[in-house]
């Protein structure tokens, strides 16, 4: 009586990308967080969290797949972060509600500098909209907010980051 051939474990497939993948993660990552350390444990996140999608569902396993991964990872990240400041937070976010058309070219270290001192919540909003591109209502999916309430989180976001590069104080 012959066995019953054993099925090859989906995740394997994460092998055959892993080496191309495994830096293109991780500088996505870099770019956006701008701390080595955490890239690297987001890094670490997402391969894990690929791993047990693999097995999950025969999602197409390649390079595209894992940053999508990576995005949430990073999300994610940022939420958490996001909790423990707002935890840690006395006073409540006095922010105006004012329209921001400022779009100027700036020094890209300067910008990741302001960017990594703001708020989670606003480096969030502020990386997925102007650096990962992804269009406002898509941002409100991947934050857990209406449209109309990340379209608020953007004014606010641009208006601290604006102020933290003129050197008006933090957000």
């Amino acid at each position: 009586m012959s066995q019953p051939k054993a099925r090859p474990d989906p995740a394997l497939a994460l092998l055959e990308v892993y080496d191309a993948a495994l830096p293109q993660v991780y500088g996505y990552l870099l770019a956006r967080c701008g701390d080595r350390a955490v890239a690297e444990e987001l890094t670490s996140e997402t391969f894990l969290a690929a791993v047990r999608s693999a097995r999950e569902s025969a999602a197409p396993v390649g390079p595209a797949w894992l940053i999508g991964i990576a995005r949430h990872k990073l999300v994610d990240h940022w939420r958490r972060r996001e909790r423990e400041e707002r935890g840690l937070r006395l006073a409540h976010d006095d922010e105006p509600g004012v329209q921001d058309p400022w779009d100027v070219e700036i020094d890209a270290m300067q910008a990741r500098q302001v960017l990594a001192s703001l708020a989670a919540h606003h480096r969030c909003a502020l990386t997925l909209r102007y650096l990962d591109g992804l269009p406002v209502p898509e941002v409100a999916r991947l934050l857990g907010r209406t449209v109309h309430a990340t379209e608020a989180l953007l004014v606010r976001a641009r208006a601290a980051f604006r102020r933290a590069w003129t050197g008006g104080g933090d957000e």
